[in-house]
Order: C-alpha cells, then structure tokens, then sequence
C-alpha cells in the first residue's frame, strides 16, 4: 500500500532509539525525507548508520534539546534549508519516571513536565508556520490535490495510555503525560483552519531499550521473554507480551499519511489491550 509519503519531509523527535528510530525506518522505507534529531549526536549519527541502503541527501541528523526552543528554532530552520519544508512532525521526545509521589523530587516533577509538554509545545510552534505552508501550497512541492481532498500537513504527538489511566509508581510522568494528551487536543483545534493535523498514539509497555535496562537491574533468575511476560500479566495486557517499536511505528506513519486527511484531534492506542477504562 502506497501511504503517499514519497518525497514529503517529517521532522522527528527523539530518534536515535526505540519508536523515533522505528518511525525513521518506515518513512525511508517509504521514501520520505528525515530529519530526525536527539539531544546525543554520536549516539543518533550511530543509530542511523543501519539505513546505509537509504539515499543519505533524504536525511537530516542534528543534536537538539526540545526543551529549549530556541534549539527547536534552530533545527526547523535546519530542515527548512536542507528540505525546503515541513510536511509532518513525530514529537517522541520522551521516558518515563519510576517513582511515586513520596520518592519524586520537586526537580524531577518539573523535569517530566519539562520534557513531555514543553518538548512537544517548543518543537510545534518551531514549526507551525512550515506545517502550514505546505498544507496550503501543496503544488509546489507534491501532486496538487483534488478539489475532494484538500492537502493537509500532520503532527503526531507520541503520548502513553498512562494520560488517561495513571499509575502510582509514574506518578509525575502519568500527570505529565495526561496534560500533554488535553494539550494535544486544543492544538488539534486550534490548527485545524490551518490546514495541519494534530493526532496522539497512545503507547502501553513497549519493548525498548528502557525495559531491557530495567531487565539487566532486575533480581530475577527468568529470561528477558519471560520477564517481560510476567510484567505483561501483572499490567493486564490481554495479549500477554510487550510490543514493538515497529508496531507503534506504523500507527504513526499512517497518521502522516495523506490518506489519513480527516483525521484529526483523535487517539490511537497500542497497548496489547490493557485499557482499564471506558
């Protein structure tokens, strides 16, 4: 199936491991341009050096830290020179805090909702007026669309199932989560005249590096696969297994596609089906 992404250009956010990388993969696999970025640069330009196969003038690598938006500035003016434009935005830019409320600092509260909202907010008005540019002069950098489909550019804020079902040991990252999920839809509205797409996929407990991390702490005499699975249970993932990087990658790849031009101010979940709520 042809997402239609063929030459557009999407900015991502945290992408030197995990989902962010995962997203990478899929756009050049489409024939997307990337620019991705991450606050380490060694770590992304290695991350990236497994996509020998893609033509190396489709992607952009930049040290960037979302939480300062003069850095966010600087890397959309990065891109608009490479590229030309925006066409979509992943912000993934994100962990999670193991702790409860008794053991989070004051820091590390303001740290999480420095890191989920602002790393999200910062890079979207950096690019908000690119976004809708290319929303409104598709012709001059895609096929034009038809009077049926107007063009539209997307945004795809990378959020957890924590933002509407918080858990005590990620307190300060389930309260930041649930404010940058209410953000998302006030932006999804207010940047809709605009032409510009604003979506969340809402992630449950997905095999990355964190979790393999955690694994290597832990006191356990099981596997990773049986580890993992034990946690699956104990979470009441009805699939019984964390997920993919890949997984959630597609989610997002298929929220920037044109294909999805009306939709928008909605969720996607990807947690195996561990939804506790109605």
């Amino acid at each position: 199936m042809d997402l239609q992404l063929k030459d557009r250009t999407v900015v991502v956010t945290g992408a030197s491991s995990g989902v962010g990388l995962a997203t990478a993969r899929y756009l050049l696999g489409e024939g997307a341009r990337v620019a991705a970025c991450a606050r380490d640069s060694e770590r992304l330009a290695d991350a990236f050096e497994e996509f020998s196969w893609a033509d190396p003038d489709s992607i952009l690598l930049a040290s960037c830290d979302v939480t300062d938006r003069s850095a966010t500035d600087g890397f959309i003016d990065q891109t608009l020179q490479r590229f030309g434009g925006v066409d979509g935005l992943v912000c993934n830019a994100g962990r999670s805090l193991m702790a409860t409320l008794d053991t989070t600092t004051d820091d590390q509260f303001r740290e999480e909702f420095e890191l989920k909202i602002f790393g999200a907010w910062n890079i979207i008005r950096s690019a908000r007026n690119a976004l809708a540019q290319a929303a409104a002069t598709p012709e001059t950098r895609h096929a034009p669309s038809s009077s049926a489909t107007p063009a539209t550019t997307s945004i795809v804020n990378v959020n957890a199932i924590l933002s509407r079902q918080p858990e005590l040991r990620l307190a300060a990252t389930s309260a930041a989560r649930a404010g940058l999920l209410n953000l998302t839809h006030s932006i999804a509205e207010d940047l809709a005249p605009d032409g510009i797409r604003v979506n969340s996929v809402l992630l449950g407990l997905i095999d990355t590096g964190q979790w393999r991390r955690r694994f290597e702490k832990a006191v356990t005499d099981l596997g990773y696969a049986e580890w993992s699975a034990e946690i699956a249970k104990d979470r009441g993932i009805g699939l019984g297994r964390f997920g993919t990087a890949e997984e959630v990658a597609f989610h997002i790849v298929t929220l920037l596609s044109p294909l999805s031009g009306y939709t928008t101010g909605t969720t996607v979940e990807v947690g195996g089906g561990v939804n506790r709520y109605v």
